[in-house]
């Protein structure tokens, strides 16, 4: 499997913009710029779509981990947390509510600090990154 995003922008650092659409297109054509990353204009930003793909990931297994034990979730909400600090992202914290029938809240808790570290994205932030360039 392979997804695809694209990110398009003009201008300097500071005075520029851009926009990012998603494969899907559920993004398409999306606002961000340094004023909606560092000054929170409207639009979105990097670290956001990180939370959000970490959190939706996150949840996704935590609800695969409940499934595999023979328990169905009534409902799981995640809050992803991405710390930048001096333009590095030094912490991810997840908060999950969840209710689930048939389990206790140690067991709930033991599932999620098992999905924390066997979630696809908690594994991808450490992956080999590569780029390719081409210039016109």
């Amino acid at each position: 499997m392979k997804r695809t995003a694209k990110a398009h922008w003009e201008g300097n650092l500071k005075e520029g913009k851009g926009n990012l659409s998603l494969q899907s297109g559920i993004l398409n054509n999306t606002n961000y710029s340094f004023k909606t990353r560092f000054e929170g204009d409207p639009g979105t930003n990097p670290e956001e779509l990180l939370a959000a793909a970490h959190a939706g990931c996150f949840t996704m297994a935590v609800s695969s981990m409940l499934t595999q034990k023979g328990l169905n979730p009534t409902s799981l909400d995640t809050e992803a947390t991405v710390t930048m600090e001096e333009l590095t992202i030094t912490n991810i914290h997840l908060n999950i509510t969840g209710s689930v029938p048939g389990i206790t809240a140690q067991e709930f808790e033991a599932v999620t600090k098992e999905a924390e570290q066997k979630c696809v994205i908690s594994r991808a932030l450490s992956v080999k990154i590569t780029s390719e360039a081409h210039f016109s």
